[in-house]
């Protein structure tokens, strides 16, 4: 959500900072809206002073015994109250009566990017910021992770369809054990090496934590809605951010960092055709997210410091990497700065994405209205919040499969699992029912 007392000072820089998102000029609509809407505040304080002085000649009507123009009295009043309760109905988080429509047009229009944020149209345009690692040589023709996987009788599409459709896969044995293998390790690693804490949350969630990181309303076709009105969360995100949400938080509790191990669901509407083979593109996936909320002078050193703590995590597995930052075509709706972590597979012979890691600035902390009290002053400032995955698991079990694949379609597993794994060295073809 945007700031409108930022618009209504710097409208040709808003304007400006649109353009870089391919939006037309939008400060002459979003200020008329606005000038609209402090009138109605002028009324509503109107309103209010009329309501007060007819309360009190009710009180007057009733000691002379005119019962007549106090029964005339009453029912102006409770008309009166209702128009005020109409205003107060609009009132946005920040406590400023807002009308429906200048809140709905600020709560669909993108963050502002960060200036370091490259212009561009979409992917082809992002930026290499490093590399990790070397791509390896391998003595034959890698395949793909879903032939290793269905060949190991560990991965299996065609039975799990029966049951739930395309996009979804069951895994058996090791592989499934190698899952759960990665999630405790990358909860382990956030929580004992970068200072996260660890969090359990829910999985379904209310249309107002959709709407306050910036889900909803936008981009509802991407989210499964059940018939109580709950919303199955595409990522941690939603829920873990949320818990700040309608909160004043001290700032010696700054910067805040909590990680959760969650499943995810996406409907990916609109990706029909790519990606139809493998774990790539999934409407369930597990994940581990990384969340910050830090005071807003510290958000960005906090970003780069998230984006590392996914990359040590692809470190510690030598899994060759690389980071991208997006360009103002490819960035999300609710970021101002986001990397893309991507990783070598070598049966596509590309890097595809593993991790995204995104701050937000203050944009949904608008939206959820949550604020820190500055010790030295007192005065309350909204949070900056930032977000990462630390890591998808199913793609870094792709990864796994295709970079640490033998010869003889064995796959070794990397050492840094081995004591998760119980010793397990490799996996192997087992006999499936």
């Amino acid at each position: 959500m945007h700031d409108i007392k930022y618009i209504r000072k710097n409208p040709d820089e808003f304007d400006a900072a649109m353009k870089r998102r391919g939006l037309d000029k939008l400060s002459h609509k979003i200020l008329e809206i606005d000038k609209n809407s402090r009138s109605e505040k002028n009324e509503l304080q109107n309103l209010q002073e009329e309501a007060n002085k007819i309360a009190k000649q009710i009180g007057e009507f009733m000691a002379k015994g005119m019962k007549d123009e106090a029964e005339n009295a009453k029912i102006k009043s409770k008309e009166l109250k209702q128009k005020i309760q109409d205003f107060k109905n609009n009132q946005n988080n920040e406590g400023e009566e807002t009308s429906a429509e200048l809140k709905n047009i600020l709560s669909t229009i993108p963050n502002i990017l960060a200036s370091d944020v490259p212009d561009g149209n979409d992917e082809n345009n992002n930026k290499e910021v490093r590399k990790f690692g070397i791509p390896k040589n391998f003595s034959f023709e890698p395949q793909a992770h879903f032939d290793i996987g269905e060949k190991l009788n560990l991965l299996d599409f065609e039975k799990t369809a029966i049951i739930s459709g395309a996009r979804f896969a069951s895994t058996f044995g090791n592989l499934s054990r190698l899952e759960r293998a990665l999630a405790a390790f990358m909860i382990d690693t956030a929580i004992n090496e970068f200072g996260y804490m660890e969090c359990s949350v829910p999985y379904l969630v209310r249309d107002n934590a959709a709407f306050g990181t910036g889900q909803l309303p936008k981009f509802e076709e991407d989210l499964f809605k059940t018939t109580t009105g709950h919303y199955l969360i595409p990522t941690a995100e939603i829920p873990v951010t949320n818990l700040v949400a309608q909160k004043i938080l001290k700032e010696e509790h700054l910067p805040l960092r909590l990680a959760a191990y969650t499943p995810c669901f996406r409907s990916e509407a609109g990706s029909a055709g790519k990606d139809t083979r493998g774990l790539i593109r999934m409407h369930q996936f597990s994940k581990v997210e990384l969340v910050s909320i830090t005071k807003p002078e510290e958000s960005d050193d906090e970003h780069e410091r998230l984006t590392s703590c996914s990359e040590k995590i692809l470190q510690k597995l030598d899994l060759p990497y690389r980071v991208m930052l997006l360009c103002s075509g490819d960035t999300g709706f609710g970021s101002s700065k986001t990397y893309d972590i991507e990783v070598f597979l070598p049966a596509q012979k590309k890097y595809r994405e593993i991790s995204s890691c995104s701050n937000f600035k203050s944009f949904q902390a608008r939206r959820m209205n949550a604020r820190y009290r500055k010790t030295s002053s007192g005065e309350l400032e909204f949070v900056h919040t930032l977000n990462g995955s630390s890591l998808a698991v199913g793609r870094t079990i792709v990864a796994i499969l295709e970079n640490y694949q033998n010869s003889d379609g064995t796959v070794t597993i990397p050492e840094v699992l081995l004591s998760y794994m119980g010793g397990i060295k490799k996996l192997e073809k087992i006999e499936l029912f």
